[in-house]
């Protein structure tokens, strides 16, 4: 019952029934990535998926983050190659970096220096700048 409450109220936590209908009526598996996350389309005949004649999405395993989407499976979703990862052999380059989730809201956040969250005080100021006191 958690499960049905979840898909039907929230759309950030995997997918939604409205998606999950869609997907088990028109979707075509088209591959899984190393995250979990499963990948579809449908062919479109009347160009509507925005000009493209066929839908892609993904069903993201866990929370939606799209950060997730590794390069090869990225530039499929995009419509940047018409072939998926598993028909091809494709490689990530050497300067494209492993995934790294989004700290933003955690521990784990970026805090620059000087940052009012951050662990290191802000430099002393110099030249003509006096702190106002009342």
């Amino acid at each position: 019952m958690g499960w049905f409450l979840t898909e039907l109220f929230t759309w950030w936590n995997g997918q939604t029934m409205g998606t999950r209908l869609y997907t088990r009526r028109k979707g075509q598996k088209v591959g899984t990535d190393e995250f979990g996350n499963t990948y579809y389309r449908t062919p479109d005949p009347d160009r509507t998926a925005g000009g493209f004649p066929e839908r892609r999405w993904v069903i993201y395993n866990g929370y939606a983050d799209s950060s997730t989407i590794p390069t090869g499976w990225h530039g499929w979703i995009h419509h940047r190659s018409e072939l998926p990862p598993t028909q091809v052999s494709y490689a990530p380059r050497d300067w494209q970096k492993p995934h790294k989730p989004n700290g933003t809201g955690t521990a784990a956040a970026y805090r620059p220096k000087g940052s009012i969250v951050g662990a290191d005080q802000r430099p002393r100021a110099t030249g003509d700048y006096e702190a106002w006191t009342p």
